[in-house]
């Protein structure tokens, strides 16, 4: 794939937490506002190696900005130069206005939370939660409060005494978490802080965090590769790919409006369909056709498709589009599939079905059973029907 632009791409069993959302108080102390975060050509090169290429990253005040994609694309190199852990090889950093690039971690009013937890094995709950704030020597009634009001917000009172090996998991993340909150630093940091964790247990604790994070006045980035944790967490997602952005925005912006195929592809689940396809003219209507597949395009299509020399093109089809079709309904936009997966997950199921030779991955209710081999018949929103060139793979 064809690198994208540098900077910014396309549109700008463990206790649960006791937080009434209906509350209004927050962790802040004192009037000290909350710091926006720029990072302005940020390079990083490991020998030869260059992992981040001339990022520009802008992160607004009281925002919870997700970086998110896959393995080895550079989000965590990213959120690590920031807490002061990496150095930087070229650009700058400012929190606040004020240039960190060089300070050392203790000196940029940020704490962090990591994957593993680091937590101090020696030392109990309290200690653990306490040890950033007894390096700074804060008076001891301060350190005391501090603590026991996180521990209280994130249910882990009754926790203060153990050693961490005599937590499970899910108590391990909230004690790193507390270990971070009682700082009460300008900006918090997470490095896929959920990711140890079981599947029922990782969902509890990303609707814990949203909670949490509408009390916290603060800077909060987030790194993952589960795009459904930062579709639920992110008031601003940024999807990275082999050291670019490739593109930033709301989760629903991203989602509807994807830049380019591979962040179409990265954010939704299950992922979006692609087909080959070439586009036409045909009864005055802009037409899109392929093996299994003929559709009619919107006409507001018609001026991004005019004046392209190659009529080729990846069309892109959410699974959640596919709406069955009823006995009789207009051939235009309709499409016939093949079952061979029928996968029942409860409230709807996951077929998987034959288009011209390609697999597609299709949503449907789980009411009715789904035979291999049954055909079955849909049709398609012609609006929701993404265009990508198939060289660039920019969206169309």
């Amino acid at each position: 794939m064809e690198r994208a632009p540098r900077g910014r791409v396309g549109a700008s069993p463990a206790a649960t937490f006791h937080i009434d959302p209906g509350r209004t108080d927050t962790f802040v102390r004192g009037d000290r506002s909350v710091a926006q975060i720029v990072l302005q050509e940020i390079v990083k090169q490991y020998g030869s190696l260059t992992v981040i290429d001339h990022l520009n990253l802008t992160m607004e005040d009281n925002e919870f900005t997700v970086l998110v994609g896959p393995s080895g694309c550079g989000k965590s190199t990213t959120l690590r130069m920031v807490a002061g852990l990496e150095d930087v090889t070229e650009g700058e950093i400012f929190i606040d206005g004020k240039a960190v690039t060089h300070l050392d971690p203790k000196d940029r009013d940020v704490a962090m939370v990591f994957q593993d937890y680091a937590l101090y094995p020696h030392m109990n709950v309290a200690r653990n939660m306490s040890f950033a704030l007894r390096l700074a020597h804060y008076p001891k009634a301060e350190i005391d409060k501090r603590v026991r009001e996180v521990a209280g917000t994130l249910g882990i009172e009754d926790l203060l005494h153990r050693k961490p090996r005599e937590l499970s998991g899910g108590q391990r993340q909230r004690v790193a978490m507390g270990r971070a909150l009682v700082r009460d630093a300008s900006t918090f940091l997470f490095d896929e802080p959920l990711s140890n964790l079981d599947a029922k247990l990782r969902t509890q604790m990303r609707a814990e965090l949203a909670l949490m994070r509408q009390r916290l006045n603060k800077n909060m980035i987030y790194v993952t590769h589960d795009q459904v944790e930062a579709m639920t967490l992110g008031d601003r997602i940024v999807v990275m790919h082999e050291g670019y952005i490739q593109q930033q925005g709301s989760p629903e912006e991203l989602f509807k409006r994807p830049a380019n195929k591979f962040v179409a592809g990265f954010i939704g689940s299950p992922a979006m369909n692609f087909l080959d396809g070439q586009v036409s003219e045909e009864g005055g209507h802009p037409m899109v056709k392929g093996a299994g597949f003929s559709f009619r395009l919107p006409e507001t299509r018609r001026e991004a498709l005019a004046g392209r020399g190659n009529p080729k093109v990846t069309v892109g089809i959410r699974p959640s589009v596919f709406v069955p079709a009823e006995e009789g309904a207009d051939a235009v936009n309709l499409i016939r599939l093949p079952a061979l997966v029928s996968e029942y997950i409860g409230a709807h199921s996951v077929l998987i079905a034959d288009c011209g030779g390609t697999q597609v991955t299709v949503e449907i209710d789980s009411e009715t059973p789904i035979a291999v081999g049954q055909e079955l018949s849909f049709t398609i929103d012609p609006g929701t029907i993404h265009l990508f060139d198939t060289e660039s793979e920019e969206s169309i």
